[in-house]
């Protein structure tokens, strides 16, 4: 790959799964589903650019919560740990543009519908209803109670891990899935390079395991590296979700899996870390 197609491929999927302005060319679809195993290396730096910014919004927090408990009593801990996590979670779906996010309310609609068997495709089509807002609200909770429980020291580690398993259970959903019908999901399974795939598994672990060990915990790398494996398994359930509510993977089902795997993993590490697998 040449270097000006490679800058173009990088900006391409960045136009795709952000809202960066990197100015994208009107083909920008057709190279982000033929080089979706590079998915990992977005999700990485989308990860350090939310670990970034929850450094940040901690610090900022800290000192606002310090200025304003001169004046009245404040449970300081737990803000300086829950404001940022939330704010960051935001920070995350306002970066993808909320387009995984509304693939959950899609979802939502349609399981709520899914014994109306010729409104399912047109869940796309509604407003938010109660189900696609219940389980878009739950999920990004999930997301949110995942970053909350993780000691503050490894959130940014977590960040990055969250979102480079975020995106490939992306690439193994497209992977293994059948298209429900002709649209954005029928354009990423045809054109994704099947064979190429297996790239996006040896880019996520040589993403996540230097993140972690730089913290001088080895352990905490080889972690890292089977949580972000979570991501085929949940790919499968979301799979078998899909062709059970729609018929087979839609776009929406695609962004729909990068949200809940992004909470699984939050969660899973969070609870791995409580459990003291790593110290």
């Amino acid at each position: 790959m040449s270097p000006m197609k490679a800058i173009k491929v990088f900006r391409d999927l960045l136009s795709f799964l952000t809202i960066i302005p990197v100015g994208g060319k009107e083909d920008f679809i057709f190279t982000t589903a033929q080089n979706m195993w590079l998915f990992p290396v977005v999700g990485g730096l989308i990860g350090i650019l939310g670990g970034l910014y929850y450094l940040a919004s901690s610090a900022i927090v800290a000192f606002l919560l310090g200025l304003a408990n001169s004046y009245i009593a404040l449970p300081i801990a737990l803000l300086s740990t829950a404001i940022p996590a939330a704010m960051t979670i935001a920070f995350l779906l306002v970066l993808t543009g909320l387009q995984h996010f509304d693939g959950l309310i899609d979802l939502g609609n349609a399981v709520g519908l899914r014994n109306l068997h010729e409104r399912k495709m047109k869940a796309h089509a509604w407003a938010v209803t109660g189900a696609g807002a219940v389980l878009a609200l739950a999920v990004e909770a999930a997301a949110f109670l995942g970053l909350f429980l993780v000691n503050p020291a490894f959130a940014f580690a977590a960040i990055v891990l969250a979102e480079v398993s975020a995106k490939l259970a992306m690439v193994t959903i497209v992977w293994i899935g059948k298209p429900s019908h002709k649209g954005l999901g029928s354009i990423f399974l045809a054109k994704a390079k099947k064979n190429l795939n297996t790239v996006a598994y040896l880019l996520s672990v040589l993403i996540v395991y230097p993140v972690f060990y730089v913290k001088d915990h080895p352990l905490l790398g080889l972690v890292a590296v089977a949580l972000v494996f979570v991501s085929v398994p949940v790919a499968l359930i979301m799979n078998k979700v899909s062709n059970s509510v729609f018929g087979g993977v839609s776009g929406d089902m695609i962004g729909a899996t990068n949200e809940v795997t992004r909470a699984t993993t939050l969660i899973l590490f969070a609870v791995m870390l409580m459990l003291g697998v790593v110290a």
